[in-house]
């Protein structure tokens, strides 16, 4: 597994979460959605792309290379996970969503295994469905 910055991890999720919900990803979009600075987002979007995670074309819309993609579905079924478990024990969705998103960074994936293989069995569901 790939040693990157959360902050890395971030962006990555969130490019893969707007694909899926708007078809194509612009920086702007990034800034909306984060709510970062224009430079701040600019900035990193550089470095993914020199660290071959992303690519853009000439119209500026981004795309996650193959690694980058693999590192944003793991951490997004991560985030997927943790959030329904937290709601499952009555987190507040919005508590669960900011507390999962801060989780997903630092457990390890054995822990991630383990708590995916105990809220399947208990719930009966996949957790890797799509919200």
């Amino acid at each position: 597994m790939m040693n990157i910055h959360e902050s890395a991890e971030d962006y990555l999720e969130t490019i893969l979460v707007l694909h899926k919900r708007l078809g194509q990803v612009r920086s702007i979009d990034i800034v909306n959605e984060m709510e970062f600075s224009k430079p701040s987002v600019s900035v990193a979007m550089k470095k993914l792309r020199e660290n071959g995670y992303i690519e853009m074309d000439g119209n500026l819309y981004i795309t996650l290379t193959d690694a980058g993609r693999e590192i944003a579905e793991r951490i997004y079924a991560r985030h997927r996970l943790l959030k329904k478990v937290l709601t499952a024990i009555g987190v507040d969705e919005k508590t669960a969503a900011k507390e999962a998103c801060e989780i997903e960074h630092h457990i390890s994936e054995e822990t991630y295994n383990c708590i995916n293989n105990y809220y399947n069995a208990r719930m009966g569901q996949d957790s890797q469905e799509s919200e």
